[in-house]
């Protein structure tokens, strides 16, 4: 964990968040600024800056189980968007690794 990033404050419950669910080795949470109906951001909790850094299949598989999991909770049925920005000209503003699972609305394209 590193003692100046957000997400691994929030991982570690010093910042709260309206977590929506959680493993051992990650956590959902709700965005803050939601831009749909669900907006949930899905970490590690081991602190990792981007998709760039990552090296552990297991982690990202258990993140994507995770974000299955959500999904399904949060009934969207219809479909769903999971996307991870890299870097500042990916438009990454917290250098954690962190997806954002939207839904509950239709997506278009391109996003951005």
């Amino acid at each position: 964990m590193s003692s100046e990033c957000l997400f691994c404050k929030i991982a570690g419950r010093s910042i709260p968040a309206d977590v929506v669910a959680e493993t051992d080795n990650a956590l959902a949470f709700r965005d803050i600024n939601p831009q749909a109906p669900t907006h949930v951001l899905v970490i590690p909790r081991q602190h990792v800056e981007s998709l760039e850094e990552v090296d552990d299949p297991q982690m990202m598989g258990e993140l994507v189980t995770l974000s299955r999991m959500i999904a399904s909770r949060e009934g969207l049925e219809n479909g769903w968007r999971w996307v991870t920005n890299v870097g500042s000209d990916g438009g990454q503003s917290v250098f954690h690794l962190h997806f954002h699972l939207l839904g509950g609305r239709r997506m278009t394209w391109p996003p951005g």
